[in-house]
């Protein structure tokens, strides 16, 4: 049967709450935690050998996360330059660690929506694990640089072109586009290899929209409510900007598993059809 909109997500929130979703978004949060600090020194040591200076790098963190947050990163995780050198195997290799713990409890999440048990041999599951982290890491890279790309792009353009600086706001449109795209694209490549389930690409699209857009909207929301009126350094002293991390991130693994459920509730109901 087609089902309308109220029945769709009548169905969703009862999934969300069978499956215990708020349960596995703060298990998801802890390991996105432990995987912040190990990737950050690997991408700053890794993008310092192509010419991105540090400060570069920070003020691209600086787009994304609520700035309580990115003062905490910001004064753990600057370098010196004679620091670097050897960090950058020991950053790959604790990043691919923590984050394919990450990708883990996403796995169980995955299937745990479609209601299936996880019958993969534990190598073959721990493999894809780590090559699901090393896509997500290969991706959120390419979100960092992509502005600075972005930017360098724009004014080869203006030059070149002769284009007036008033269509900048058309090409800044045009990069977030590209942005949310990158985003759609590795949340259906999560999606559909994660669960122990045979899906199509078609199966993925809607909760990978769904959890793309819903992830954008959800942090440009969190920042905002940071930024003017939340002050965690007040209540929690010198955890202040740990806390805001750990929601941020309890957030984003929210949208994450979500965005699953979207999925398997919108196979359900084709299986009913």
């Amino acid at each position: 049967m087609d089902a309308s909109l109220g029945q769709f997500t009548k169905q969703l929130f009862s999934r969300i709450k069978e499956h215990q979703v708020t349960d596995l978004s703060a298990q998801l949060a802890y390991y996105f935690l432990l995987s912040l600090f190990p990737f950050l020194i690997f991408a700053i040591t890794l993008l310092t050998h192509f010419d991105f200076s540090q400060d570069q790098i920070l003020d691209l963190i600086a787009q994304y996360a609520p700035s309580e947050s990115f003062v905490t990163i910001q004064e753990n995780i600057i370098l010196e330059d004679g620091a670097r050198k050897g960090l950058l195997s020991f950053g790959v290799i604790a990043t691919i660690w923590s984050a394919s713990n990450a990708i883990n409890a996403i796995i169980k999440s995955l299937n745990r929506a479609y209601n299936v048990q996880e019958s993969r041999h534990f190598l073959l599951a721990r493999g894809l694990s780590v090559l699901l982290s090393l896509a997500m890491i290969f991706v959120i890279v390419v979100a960092l640089v992509l502005p600075v790309f972005g930017e360098t792009l724009w004014r080869f353009f203006v030059t070149f072109f002769d284009l007036p600086e008033s269509l900048s706001f058309m090409f800044g449109i045009i990069r977030w586009i590209l942005s949310l795209s990158i985003m759609i694209v590795v949340f259906m490549f999560i999606y559909f290899y994660a669960p122990n389930k045979r899906l199509n690409y078609k199966d993925v699209l809607l909760g990978s929209i769904f959890a793309s857009v819903l992830w954008q909207l959800v942090s440009l929301a969190f920042s905002y409510y940071i930024n003017n009126f939340s002050n965690y350094s007040a209540t929690y002293g010198s955890l202040g900007g740990v806390i805001a991390l750990m929601l941020w991130f309890y957030l984003t693994g929210l949208v994450i598993i979500i965005g699953g459920e979207v999925n398997a509730t919108s196979n359900y109901f084709r299986k009913k059809a």
